[in-house]
């Protein structure tokens, strides 16, 4: 790999003796990892190889299976992500707040690899919100999201600035900054030749003003968490020591196993990939000292659902899932789910922030027939009154390309489509017809192997 001259010069001076070593590791191939969706258990159809030190789910593999074409891929069972960022896990494990219920942020979080594993971490009463600035990629993440089942999510696309109604109001920030990806150089050998000192220097000051935006939304003791894909100080450590020479906040001690091979870089933790099965990755933690909270406060501004409909919808939804929720009508027709537990957490997000989702989205109402969403059947919280039908993999992998598939025996009518019992979505049977109601934009292109 021919790596610009002054980033090898950094390099050298940051590792000394072991640069020979680093340089070689970029030139073997990245390592592949998976992390396990828990709510979703599933066997899987490759081996599961080493298991990631720092994250309870985490696996590596040995060969890179063809993902697009493992129907529990698509059910969510799974996440592909680089190893070295599950560290997050470990940090939230040690350090998070004891508060309960948990608000957590990520306020960069596309495509959602940290964003589904935060979801993993939390429980069933704690709200996440995943902002996403750049329009073209709240697609990918809001998919991946939907993918995991996590339903207590709100997408949002906005610019961090403009969430100021919200000061003081999250326990938890993550802050994954857009960076000038020396870390993934190995993984995308193109950003070598995007690589400049200009870049790092811009990088450098719109973390700053990212960093800052994050820092107002951290409640009184909470966690703000600063990760990026790269080695320099001028992104890593000196953005760390400017946010705590210049804010409330102070670093945490994030301490690691020896044998894990993980870098102590106060403040904060750096990844090589010659010393960690993994890209390289910078993550630092700092802990709110101030006590100003001053956010946006009350429940849900959109109308709840008509009892008669809510009654209709009840039939759809695991009984005791179904009454630990509110349902409410968006102006739009479609219906979301909120917890009740989250009523007022909720209402903050929604009341502070204009472009963002409203929650579950469960479906909607023609008439009295109830349509079901495509969220809905990602969930893992459908009743088990509803019609279901369990694919072997190619029939489920038809279903997903929308191309004619074998079923078994069935009613008509609304029928979810599972592969080991993950839902996939919904299709409609009216006799010898079927009606497959997969998002066409999710359908899976790929041809298949006779």
């Amino acid at each position: 790999m021919n790596l610009p001259e002054k980033f090898s010069a950094n390099l050298k001076n940051i590792l000394g003796d072991t640069y020979g070593e680093f340089e070689k590791a970029l030139g073997t191939d990245s390592p592949v990892s998976v992390r396990l969706n828990p709510a979703k258990p599933f066997k899987p159809s490759f081996p599961l190889g080493d298991a990631v030190p720092w994250a309870s789910q985490g696996f590596y593999l040995e060969n890179r299976p063809v993902f697009t074409l493992d129907p529990a891929f698509h059910a969510g069972a799974y996440y592909v992500q680089e190893a070295s960022s599950m560290v997050i896990e470990h940090i939230l494990k040690n350090h998070a707040p004891a508060t309960r219920p948990l608000k957590v942020l990520d306020l960069c979080a596309a495509p959602g690899g940290k964003t589904t594993h935060l979801a993993s971490l939390l429980s069933e009463d704690d709200l996440l919100v995943a902002n996403e600035v750049i329009k073209s990629r709240v697609g990918i993440l809001k998919e991946n999201l939907l993918k995991w089942g996590f339903p207590n999510v709100i997408i949002v696309n906005q610019d961090p600035e403009t969430f100021a109604d919200l000061e003081g109001f999250f326990d938890i920030v993550l802050t994954d900054a857009p960076c000038s990806g020396e870390g993934m150089f190995r993984k995308t050998p193109e950003a070598v030749n995007e690589w400049s000192e200009e870049n790092v220097l811009m990088c450098a000051a719109r973390q700053k003003r990212i960093l800052s935006a994050a820092a107002m939304l951290v409640a009184p003791g909470g966690l703000l968490i600063y990760s990026t894909c790269t080695y320099n100080a001028t992104e890593n450590q000196e953005n760390a020591q400017w946010l705590t020479r210049t804010l409330d906040f102070e670093p945490v001690e994030i301490h690691t196993p020896e044998e894990w091979g993980v870098t102590n870089a106060h403040p904060g933790l750096q990844f090589f990939p010659h010393k960690t099965r993994g890209e390289g990755f910078y993550v630092a933690a700092f802990r709110n000292k101030s006590r100003d909270e001053r956010y946006v406060k009350g429940k849900p501004n959109i109308p709840r659902l008509p009892r008669k409909q809510a009654e209709l919808l009840s039939r759809w939804i695991r009984p005791g899932v179904y009454e630990s929720f509110e349902y409410f009508l968006k102006n739009d027709g479609g219906i979301v789910a909120i917890k009740q537990s989250l009523l007022n957490e909720t209402g903050s997000v929604l009341r502070a922030l204009q472009k963002r989702s409203s929650g579950l989205e469960i479906g909607h109402f023609k008439g009295n027939d109830f349509i079901p969403s495509h969220a809905l059947a990602l969930s893992g919280i459908v009743s088990g009154s509803v019609q279901h039908v369990d694919l072997p993999e190619r029939d489920a992998l038809l279903y997903l390309k929308k191309e004619p598939f074998a079923l078994p025996e069935h009613s008509n009518g609304w029928t979810l489509i599972t592969y080991q019992n993950l839902g996939l979505g919904w299709a409609k049977i009216i006799g010898d017809r079927v009606n497959n109601y997969l998002p066409t934009e999710w359908r899976i292109r790929m041809k298949l192997e006779e």
